[in-house]
C-alpha cells in the first residue's frame, strides 16, 4: 500500500492493537490468533497495528514478529497491517525488511533499546528504519526516543514514506507545536495506554484517531466511545468514561505492566485462548480477573 494511501486509510477511523497469544510451550499461537481477529473483522477499524506494545513486541523474537504478520495478513487480507518494529538501528532495519517481505504495509517504529540519546542520534535511528523499506513508517514518541518537533520535521522532510507520528508522553505542548508545524503531512495517532482516557485532550492538540487496546474485547464499546470522541459528543464520551474506563483502569492499575496484562485477561474472558504474558509483566491474579468481569459485564 502506497505510503500516502495509508496514510489518509489511518485517518479515517479507529485502529485495532491485538494482543499476541502464546501455546502452551510459550510459542506464539496463530490458530488462536486467527480466531481473534476474525471475532473482531465484524467491527470496522482503519487497520490493525500488531505485536505492537499490547502485543507485547518487546517480549517477541524478531522471527515471531514476522509470523505474526503473515498470520494477519492472512485472516485479514483486506485490512492494513502495521506492524511494530524496533531494538537498535541494524535490528530494526532488518526487521522492517521482514516485515514487507512478510505482507505489512507499515511499521510502527517503537523506541530504540535502553539508552537515551540525544536528537541527532534519535533522528539517524528513525532515518535508517525509513529508508530501509519502502513501507509507511510511524513513529511512536515514547520512553527514550522522543523526537522534538524540529526533528521531526527534517524526517519529514527527508522520508516521504514517513507517514505518521504517534505520541504515548502525554506533553501536549510538543505534541501540538508537531501537529501546527506539520500540518496534513502526517497522520497523528494517540498512544497513551487506554487512550480513550486522553482522547478528548489529545483532540484539541490535533490528534483526531488513536489504537485502542479494549476493543480486543469489548469492540462495540471502543467504537461507541471513538463514534461519540469524532462527532464532539464529550457528554457521551464521558459517560462511558464513567460506566467503563475508568473502572477498567481502576483494575488495570493495580500493578505494573497491566496495560498489557488486563488486555490479554479481557480477551481470555471473551473465550479465546491467549496464554499469559512473557516476563518481565505479570499476569492479573484470580481475584483481579473476576474484578475485571465484573466491569466488563454484559458489554460487547
Amino acid at each position: 500500500m502506497a505510503p500516502t494511501d495509508l496514510r489518509g486509510i489511518i485517518r479515517s477511523g479507529l485502529l485495532s492493537f491485538p494482543v499476541t497469544p502464546f501455546d502452551a510451550d510459550d510459542r506464539f499461537n496463530p490458530t488462536a490468533f486467527r480466531a481473534h481477529l476474525e471475532w473482531l473483522s465484524p467491527h470496522k477499524v482503519a487497520g490493525l497495528i500488531v505485536a505492537g506494545g499490547t502485543g507485547e513486541m518487546f517480549s517477541l523474537m524478531p522471527d515471531e514478529i514476522v509470523e505474526v504478520v503473515k498470520a494477519a495478513r492472512a485472516a485479514q487480507p483486506g485490512e492494513p497491517v502495521i506492524a511494530g518494529c524496533g531494538y537498535g538501528t541494524r535490528m530494526a532495519c532488518d526487521l522492517a525488511r521482514g516485515i514487507e517481505a512478510a505482507g505489512g504495509d507499515g511499521i510502527l517504529l517503537l523506541p530504540h533499546y535502553l539508552i537515551r540519546a540525544p536528537q541527532d542520534g534519535i533522528e539517524a535511528h528513525i532515518r535508517a528504519v525509513c529508508r530501509a523499506t519502502t513501507m509507511s513508517v510511524i513513529v511512536y514518541n515514547r520512553g527514550q526516543s522522543v523526537c522534538s518537533a524540529e526533528t521531526l520535521q527534517r524526517l519529514a522532510d527527508d522520508c516521504p514514506n514517513l507517514i505518521g507520528f504517534k505520541d504515548g508522553t502525554g506533553d501536549i505542548d510538543t505534541v501540538r507545536r508537531i501537529t501546527i508545524g506539520l500540518g496534513d503531512r502526517l497522520a497523528y495517532i494517540g498512544g497513551m495506554p487506554t487512550h480513550e482516557l486522553f482522547a478528548q485532550a489529545y483532540r484539541g492538540a490535533g490528534v483526531d484517531t488513536y489504537s485502542s487496546a479494549v476493543f480486543n474485547f469489548v469492540p462495540e464499546t471502543a467504537l461507541a466511545f471513538f463514534d461519540a470522541f469524532t462527532a464532539g459528543d464529550d457528554a457521551g464520551c464521558e459517560a462511558l468514561l464513567r460506566e467503563f474506563y475508568y473502572p477498567f483502569a481502576t483494575v488495570r492499575d493495580r500493578k505494573t505492566g497491566y496495560a498489557v496484562s488486563a488486555i490479554k485477561a479481557g480477551v481470555a474472558l471473551r473465550g479465546f485462548e491467549t496464554g499469559p504474558v512473557r516476563p518481565p509483566l505479570t499476569d492479573l491474579t484470580e481475584d483481579e480477573r473476576g474484578m475485571l468481569a465484573e466491569v466488563i459485564g454484559d458489554r460487547r
